[in-house]
């Protein structure tokens, strides 16, 4: 059973994390994690700069020390970076200090302030003390892009049919991903039903340091 949205007793074990901008207006928050990756990431930036749109990229730190041209690239067109951990551990099956070290581990290469968990997995130790350091940020929409058994229809699907005002959308701009196929289609609709996209608030000064 897949879940398009994390349950209730998310939002209530992590009452200080992002899961849904309350707001009135229509809007919405798109993310990507797991890149940058040269053949997505590009491709994801072309297709946001075409509409003018900034969204907020949590790298994976191994990737964005092998890639930071790309990592310089997020930042100059305007998008945030976020840290997404550099070994992307689990954080239901990761003991707290290798999981948290493993996180600052990744500060060098994404954010040493903008943090969201691998699989939005992470125990209430590990969240009391990374939210000391960093504004945590999970979501409100998961199409499950990245798994290829669901398929792009389906994924794109998810997308027209659960946005909300305030969704922050969790895609991935990584090879198996399908964000690439339908992420052009996705904003077209969107706007066209009356949304505008923004950057997540309280995070639009926290640029990569």
């Amino acid at each position: 059973m897949r879940l398009f949205r994390p349950g209730f007793l998310a939002g209530w074990l992590f009452p200080e994390a992002l899961f849904r901008i309350r707001t009135a207006h229509k809007i919405l928050y798109l993310t990507f994690d797991d890149g940058p990756d040269p053949a997505s990431t590009p491709v994801v930036l072309h297709i946001l700069k075409t509409h003018s749109i900034k969204a907020l990229f949590f790298c994976d730190g191994r990737a964005a020390e092998k890639y930071p041209y790309l990592m310089d690239q997020i930042v100059t067109e305007g998008h945030l970076s976020g840290n997404h951990g550099y070994y992307h551990y689990d954080g239901w099956r990761t003991d707290y200090i290798k999981y948290v070290n493993d996180v600052i581990k990744a500060e060098l290469f994404t954010s040493p302030t903008i943090f969201r968990p691998p699989f939005g997995h992470m125990s209430l130790k590990q969240y009391r003390i990374l939210k000391k350091k960093f504004k945590i940020v999970v979501w409100d929409l998961m199409p499950y892009d990245f798994d290829l058994t669901f398929g792009s229809e389906r994924s794109l699907s998810v997308l027209k049919n659960k946005i909300r005002r305030g969704s922050i959308i969790v895609l991935h701009d990584s090879p198996s991903s399908v964000t690439n196929l339908i992420l052009d289609e996705f904003i077209t609709f969107a706007v066209a039903s009356g949304y505008r996209f923004e950057l997540v608030p309280l995070l639009r000064d926290k640029l990569r340091e």
